[in-house]
């Protein structure tokens, strides 16, 4: 019987808990109301904000409230090119411009997007990181469903209902300057969670991982493991339906 090795560890929380306590609070765009649904509402960016842990900007939105004498604070990931003072419009009649909220049904072919909702209602959950957006590809307005081309260059077909940010992500580029030093990837990840640094399986010891032990440092088994794995085996390429490189150009159905 060998060690709980580190994978099965993080499930239980413990030492591996996201580092929350300086955060601001959930990104999400507007919980969906009869005036996005039917019409448009404005809102004003009041301020951007760093976020700890997240390499985008947030960007503290104010919209008054339909039903009450109030104004409501919302927390939108935001644009590149969103300013303080902006007017942002959300809705089904919202002009087509940087940092509106529209429903995938209004944007023509080829509108850059990001935030974009998954399923409707669920406030935004693809194309959120810095520098990344999302295509429009095309739309099947029979079927009420949009074509989407992802950050990974996956395409995915989305429900026309489903809202999205006009732009790309904030804070674009943060990768192409190097970390060059241990200590930059330490403070970048303090503000994440425990996941540096990472002892990597062959360097361990047999007890303490699957690839662990031998006179060199190499993986023996199979890289590849199965689903049905229990979870003490499960490291590795877990399901592959392929390794190695990808040679060529990428071939996508449209």
């Amino acid at each position: 019987m060998g060690r709980v090795i580190r994978s099965q560890r993080k499930g239980a929380g413990s030492i591996f808990k996201a580092r929350v306590h300086r955060r601001k609070g959930a990104a999400k765009l507007r919980a969906i109301d009869y005036s996005e649904r039917n019409g448009y509402i404005r809102g004003m960016v009041k301020e951007i904000i760093h976020d700890p842990g997240r390499g985008a900007p947030l960007a503290k939105v104010q919209f008054r409230d339909p039903y009450r004498f109030k104004v409501r604070t919302e927390l939108f990931i935001a644009t590149e090119g969103m300013h303080t003072g902006q007017f942002v419009f959300c809705g089904k009649n919202a002009q087509l411009a940087v940092g509106n909220v529209l429903p995938l049904s209004q944007m023509p072919e080829g509108t850059i997007i990001s935030n974009i909702e998954e399923k409707p209602g669920d406030r935004g959950s693809l194309a959120r990181t810095s520098g990344n957006y999302a295509t429009v590809i095309g739309h099947n307005p029979d079927e009420g469903t949009t074509r989407v081309k992802l950050p990974s260059g996956n395409k995915k077909v989305l429900k026309s209902d489903c809202r999205g940010t006009v732009g790309i992500v904030a804070g674009g580029g943060r990768i192409d300057k190097p970390l060059l030093k241990a200590g930059r990837a330490f403070y970048k990840h303090r503000a994440k969670r425990n996941s540096w640094p990472r002892t990597r399986g062959v360097a361990m010891n047999p007890v303490d991982h699957v690839h662990g032990g031998g006179n060199h440092q190499h993986i023996v088994k199979a890289s590849t493991v199965a689903r049905s794995s229990v979870p003490g085996q499960k490291v590795g390429l877990i399901a592959a339906r392929r390794t190695g490189l990808l040679r060529g150009t990428k071939k996508l159905k449209d």
